[in-house]
């Protein structure tokens, strides 16, 4: 309980989002002063698991909880512990559902096949972070997965991307509201969004606002409570003309956006990773052999449109 009133202190000392830019909003870089959490050894317990863990083992990326592991086959190594160096346990930000949180990625269902060439469109520089400071790549959620993939051995790669790939998304992760006043916000060390407790409202303004439905689960890395996620009003309705205006997404993602062979699965997924996507695409930042298509797509997107178009295919079953 301890730590969860030490992060509720940070989000009141740290109201960032209202300093956020427009392009920066969605890449979860942690706010600048973070004070230290004091120790907390309780175990902790999630909603219908019969295991425990410490914070200090829930916060070990190279050794992740996994609160219900007869959900899911066994986990590869790397899946469950990571490697070598900077190669992280990829359940501790992708959950052992495979459904993540906004600061990472749904891969829960997603092809094997589309999965290894994001790997390796990371490894190879193809696929960077969009977001530069002074030069060079901010420190966010991204930057860490293109450490990550760098070190990532081939094996590994394989074996991660066929456990994800075998997963089932889960319905109802994230659930899209309109709304144009949301709660003040702040990115926590660990790069999650969180509202701060008793620090108001704000104008949403042309952003996406995607945060815990229960942030102390979310903190323990629940595979099972998922996000809400506050867009701009009209978003979705905007997004719904400009996703099925001549069919732009349903030539390649498919009539219901759940994917065509190996171009992925994008309804229901969370709207704030769409964002980054299209934003990256737009910028450059994923140029990749296979992103040819979306870059052209993108092109003559404004941030508004990306806003939109990810609200209202978030907003749709998977």
């Amino acid at each position: 309980m301890k730590r969860f009133v030490i992060l509720f202190v940070l989000a009141v000392m740290l109201p960032a989002s209202a300093a956020e830019s427009q392009s920066t909003w969605a890449f979860f870089a942690p706010d600048p002063s973070q004070p230290a959490a004091a120790p907390d050894k309780a175990p902790k317990q999630v909603p219908g698991s019969k295991r425990s863990y410490t914070m200090a083992q829930i916060d070990d990326l190279k050794n992740p909880p996994d609160w219900f592991p007869n959900e899911h086959a066994a986990m590869p190594n790397v899946v469950a512990h990571g490697a070598a160096g900077n190669v992280l346990a990829c359940a501790s930000c992708h959950l052992a559902s495979g459904m993540g949180h906004p600061e990472s990625a749904s891969l829960a269902g997603l092809k094997q096949a589309y999965l290894l060439r994001q790997l390796n469109d990371f490894k190879s520089g193809a696929r960077k972070n969009a977001i530069q400071v002074n030069g060079k790549p901010e420190m966010n959620a991204t930057q860490y997965m293109v450490g990550i993939a760098q070190g990532l051995s081939y094996a590994d790669a394989k074996a991660a991307s066929q456990w994800f790939a075998n997963l089932k998304a889960q319905r109802g992760w994230v659930k899209v509201v309109e709304a144009a006043m949301v709660p003040k916000s702040t990115i926590t060390s660990g790069y999650m969004r969180v509202a701060v407790p008793g620090g108001g409202t704000e104008p949403i303004g042309n952003r996406i606002i995607e945060l815990p439905q229960d942030v102390k689960r979310q903190m323990l890395r629940d595979p099972h409570s998922g996000t809400i996620a506050y867009v701009p009003p009209g978003a979705i309705e905007k997004g719904r003309a400009l996703a099925t205006n001549g069919r732009a997404c349903e030539t390649c993602h498919g009539t219901d956006l759940t994917g065509v062979a190996d171009v992925p699965s994008i309804a229901g997924r969370s709207p704030t990773y769409i964002f980054r996507q299209l934003y990256s695409f737009k910028s450059g930042a994923r140029a990749g052999a296979a992103s040819t298509p979306m870059q052209a797509e993108t092109a003559g997107f404004s941030e508004s449109d990306m806003v939109a178009l990810a609200a209202y295919v978030a907003s749709l079953p998977n």
